[in-house]
Formats: C-alpha cells, sequence, structure tokens
C-alpha cells in the first residue's frame, strides 16, 4: 500500500480532487459537506494497476485546523500539494510547503487545481519557484481540473510513478503508530486509526501505550479485515484494554522496543530563533515544549509528555502567533543532564558533528559507555566495531583503554594499604571508576593484572607480612602429620592469625577455611574425599570422623563442604556417600 497527504490552502480543491482519483469524498462529517471545507481528516482510496493501493490522507486547509493537518501529514512518506489556478499564492499554502520541508517529505506532486477557471500558466510558475526553494523541488508542477477531468490522468501518473519510486520501509522494523483518529463502534469498543510507516501490526498483537499494554483485536485496512498490515499503510485498530488515555496524538508502540524522552537535544534550521514555548509536532502529536538554545543551531527541548523518539527523527517547531515553522531533527532522544556552568556550551560540542543519522561509533563516542539495549531503543544500529563488548555494556574504545590505564595504579595503591588483603574486589574498582557494574571491570584487565576469585591481583603485589607468613608455615607444620587436626581458637589466637590474617592465607593459596576458625592444608579437600572413598558406602558421620582421625568440630563442616562442593551426597537416613 501506498499512502499520500494533500497540503494546500483552505477552498483550492483539495478534496475535490481526491473524489477525482479515487471516486469517493474524503469528506466524512455533515458539517464539512454543509461548509464546503474539510475539518477533521478524511481517508480515501483506490486501486491503481501501476502502483496497486494507493490511500490519501485529506487534511483541513484552513489556518485554524493547522494542527489536524499536521497531524495528518506527520508518518506520510509523500504528498499532493493543491494550489488554485484563480487565486494568488496564499499563505496557507505557504504554511503547508514550509511544514512538509521541516518533516523532511522529499517526494511530492503539485497539482495547479481549477485550471478550468482560470490560465494556470502564473500558478505553476510561482508553484514552481516556490518549491524549488525548498527540500522538494524537482517536483511536478501539473495544471489540472476537478471540474471538467483535465489533467487528471497526468496527475494519477505522476502519482503512481511517485509512490512506486518511495523507498520500501522495513516490515520487521519495530512499531510506531501515530493515532490521529479515535472512536468507539457499537459492539466492537476502541478503534484508532494512524499511518504505519514500517513494521507489521497482526490480530492478537501488544502494543505499548506509554507502560500499558493493548491488545489489537482487530486489524482493517481500506475498508476491509486484515490479519496483519505492513507499512507503509493506513489501518484501523480494534484495541482493548485501558484505552481512557488514547486519543490524537497517542503513540502505540512496539513493547520494550522505544524509548519515551520528556528532553531532547535537537538540530533546528529556519529563520530566526524559535521562541522559548513553541509547540512541537512530530507524528501525529502536538504538544508545548521549552526551548533552551545550546549552541549555533542546537537546542534542548523539554516536552510537556513523554514521546518514543529516535536518533534521526524530523519534527516541526511551530510559533502559532507568527506563523511560523522551524525544521527540528533529532540529535540525541537520552541526553546527559546539564548541571555546571558551561554545560550548555559543552554539550554544543559534542554534538557539532552530529547530522541526525544513528552510528554505533558517534553514539558511544558521545557517551562513553551505554547499554546495547538502550542504543537499539534509541534507533542504533549494533554494528561490529573497536569498541569493549561486556555483557549488555558497550564502551567507546578510547574509553576503554583510558579505564585499563588506570586499574594498575589503583590495584598497587590498595595493595599498599592493605598488605593482608591486596587483592581488590572487582565492586571496588567498578566504584573508584564509576562503572555501572564489575563485569566491566572484568573485561578491562590485562595482564600482567589477574582476576581470581572476583578480585584483581597484580604482579608487584606484596606477599603475606613475615609474622603472618611465619605463623601460618606453623600451622602447616602441624597439619603435615595430621591433615585433618586443625588448630583450636585457642592456638590460632596464640600464633596472632585472627579471621583477617587467615583469609589473606586463604586468598594466597597457603590454607583452605572451612568455617569461622577451621582451617586445613589447600590439599585437604582432595585428601578427604579418597580417604572416605575408601569406606563402605553409604557412611555415617562417626565413620568419616574416625577415617580422618579428626574431632566432629572439623568433620562436620568439613562434609558440609564437601556437599556443597558436589563431591559427596547426604542421604534421606543422614548417611553419605561419595559421588564417583
Amino acid at each position: 500500500m501506498h499512502v499520500v497527504a494533500t497540503a494546500g490552502h483552505v477552498d483550492h480543491g483539495k478534496s475535490a480532487l481526491v473524489e477525482a482519483l479515487t471516486g469517493t469524498h474524503p469528506d466524512r462529517l455533515v458539517e464539512e459537506r454543509r461548509r464546503g471545507l474539510t475539518i477533521e481528516l478524511g481517508y480515501c482510496w483506490t486501486e491503481w494497476p501501476e502502483a496497486g493501493e494507493v490511500a490519501f490522507v485529506d487534511v483541513p486547509g484552513h489556518e485554524r485546523f493547522l494542527t489536524t493537518m499536521l497531524a495528518g501529514i506527520g508518518p506520510v512518506p509523500a504528498a499532493l500539494l493543491v494550489v488554485a489556478a484563480d487565486d494568488p499564492w496564499m499563505p496557507q499554502a505557504a504554511e503547508h510547503l514550509a511544514a512538509l520541508d521541516a518533516i523532511g517529505v522529499r517526494h511530492a506532486v503539485v497539482a495547479v487545481s481549477r485550471s478550468d477557471l482560470a490560465d494556470p500558466a502564473p500558478a505553476v510558475a510561482r508553484a514552481t519557484a516556490e518549491v524549488a526553494a525548498t527540500g522538494l523541488a524537482g517536483a511536478l508542477v501539473l495544471p489540472v481540473s476537478a471540474r471538467t477531468g483535465a489533467g487528471i490522468d497526468a496527475l494519477r501518473a505522476a502519482l503512481s510513478a511517485m509512490v512506486t519510486a518511495l523507498p520500501r520501509p522495513d516490515p520487521a522494523a519495530d512499531v510506531r503508530l501515530w493515532v490521529d483518529r479515535r472512536f468507539t463502534v457499537r459492539g466492537a469498543g476502541t478503534v484508532v486509526t494512524g499511518t504505519l510507516a514500517a513494521g507489521t501490526v497482526r490480530r492478537g498483537d501488544g502494543l505499548a501505550l506509554g507502560d500499558t499494554v493493548l491488545r489489537v483485536r482487530e486489524v482493517q485496512a481500506l475498508g476491509r479485515d486484515r490479519d496483519e498490515v505492513s507499512g507503509v499503510a493506513r489501518v484501523a485498530l480494534n484495541v482493548t484494554g485501558r484505552t481512557d488515555d488514547l486519543a490524537r496524538g497517542s503513540v502505540l508502540v512496539t513493547p520494550g522496543a522505544w524509548h519515551h524522552t520528556s528532553v531532547v537535544d535537537v538540530r533546528w534550521s529556519g529563520t530566526g530563533e524559535p521562541p522559548t514555548a513553541p509547540v512541537l509536532h512530530v507524528g501525529a502529536a502536538d504538544l508545548p515544549v521549552r526551548f533552551r538554545p545550546l549552541g549555533a543551531g542546537l537546542a534542548r527541548l523539554s516536552l510537556e509528555r513523554p514521546l518514543p523518539l529516535r536518533i534521526g527523527d524530523r519534527a516541526l517547531l511551530r510559533d502559532p502567533g507568527r506563523r511560523q515553522v522551524w525544521r527540528v531533527d533529532v540529535l540525541d532522544p537520552d541526553p546527559p543532564r546539564l548541571r555546571r556552568r558551561g554545560a550548555a556550551a559543552r554539550r554544543a560540542g559534542q554534538l557539532a558533528g552530529a547530522d541526525g543519522t544513528p552510528r554505533l561509533a558517534d553514539e558511544l563516542a558521545r557517551r562513553g559507555i551505554a547499554r546495547a539495549d538502550r542504543l537499539q531503543q534509541l534507533g542504533v544500529p549494533l554494528t561490529d566495531g573497536d569498541h569493549l563488548a561486556a555483557g549488555p555494556w558497550l564502551v567507546d574504545p578510547a574509553v576503554a583503554r583510558a579505564l585499563a590505564d588506570r586499574l594498575p595504579g589503583l590495584v598497587e595503591q590498595h595493595a599498599r594499604s592493605h598488605p593482608l588483603d591486596p587483592a581488590v574486589p572487582l565492586s571496588v574498582l567498578a566504584g573508584r571508576l564509576r562503572l555501572p557494574t564489575p563485569d566491566l571491570v572484568r573485561a578491562l584487565v590485562r595482564p600482567p593484572l589477574r582476576v581470581v576469585d572476583g578480585r584483581v591481583l597484580g604482579p608487584g603485589s606484596p606477599g603475606l607480612p613475615a609474622p603472618v607468613r611465619a605463623s601460618v608455615d606453623e600451622v602447616l607444620r602441624g597439619l603435615a602429620d595430621a591433615p585433618f587436626a586443625a588448630p583450636t581458637a585457642d592456638r590460632l589466637r596464640e600464633l596472632r592469625l585472627d579471621e583477617r590474617a587467615l583469609g589473606a592465607a586463604e586468598r594466597s593459596g597457603l590454607l583452605r577455611r572451612l568455617g569461622p576458625g577451621i582451617v586445613l592444608a589447600p590439599d585437604a579437600v582432595d585428601r578427604a574425599v579418597e580417604l572416605l572413598r575408601g569406606l563402605e558406602q553409604p557412611f555415617t558421620t562417626s565413620a568419616a570422623r574416625e577415617r580422618l582421625a579428626t574431632t566432629r568440630r572439623v568433620a562436620l563442616p568439613l562434609l558440609d563442604h564437601l556437599d556443597r562442593a558436589g563431591r559427596t551426597r547426604r542421604l534421606a537416613d543422614d548417611r553419605r556417600e561419595v559421588v564417583r
């Protein structure tokens, strides 16, 4: 399906042209037909052999309904601009053309209507000149008459050629449907309509409205029920759930795929600077925003409510008082806070080279560290590169090198301050480097640093202090002849081995602790398994104690340790067996 929006001054024949092209009049309301002007968005469609299904969104031309017009053209990729041969170039034609240019519509055909009432040549020349000054330069300008049918075939051919040349959107893309109409159907419930720009909506899908997920009960396009519809398409969705907040300007999206933001950094262009409180038009939404300049052509917008925006989105700012619009390109929908003096200028420097194209290397260079899922929500493709990846986190290569260069100094500093505990926990280093997770520290460790049991140890880390090492050696000599006769608490106190010293000895690989105050040689566990394997299986705790020539004080924690390590299995009758 292809979707085209109309644009142009009030009473220049937009609806009449759409009717001539489709055979259906787009005005739905009695008031519209009585007054002869479009008030709400109108829709009608046709099928052409050259192009297939073509839907038209007919928008109001009166200045009082500009917001409605912008809601209709916001998500649409192509336009039919209508100007009248028997009228001069009108303010609404200029405003509509400026709006099309600002929101990034680059495919259009211009129809000079009512050519049967006046010589169309002056209007064709003026329209050609006006369009040439915008991003729609080169658009065909054709004289037509809906009343006589003159030029309608040529207009249809031009529109067919335009829509068939449009790039095809990705049917697997994340859905973002800007709601431009909401109504209730008796027996069905809530129905919303909109232009699906990309992605696919299926019957039974869940679509998120903020934090609420609504279920799509039925899908309809061009008046027919469908199992699924892919963009670009005009769709009507019958949705169920908490629909109280649904209205024109609401957005239905693939759950979890979008970042909803109320602060966004943008590049703007246009004549003069926007006011501090303009209106933002994006998709079918319009809302007041606060405009804060950052630098030349750069600004931060604070939105009245969160919207799902991505890098590269195109929108416009409008000053209703001056009837002026500015183009806006979204550069960052998830910007950092501006807290210190000069932060706005520094932020402008970071964004100076941004052009609204989402690139992974550029985003990591600006952010330093970012979650992969958040970048995807912002529309950044996760391409290969020389960045560092650790779980869900990605780190800019320059930032990764700088962090890795700091690690040896931090480890050495810790070792000097903690001679009994020279290895630094990953979590401590994460805090000192201001990293969101210890996993990033693990990924930054390079030789000669090494990670042992969740701690980082350096090559020059001092060993145990001489008095502690002498006491540990004394314990090991006592265990040489009786490997399971762990020293008593009194003996450990006599040797001045407190829990801190014992922990340092264990981390150095000299002792193995089974519990508070109970230490054995490092190989005691393996030796115990071999001795217990010689018992008749299964065995009792008493038999194990006798086999190991030790006391219950040592046997019980040792057996518990073997159970937890999977070396032995405890049975229902409190006996155990060695796991083969």
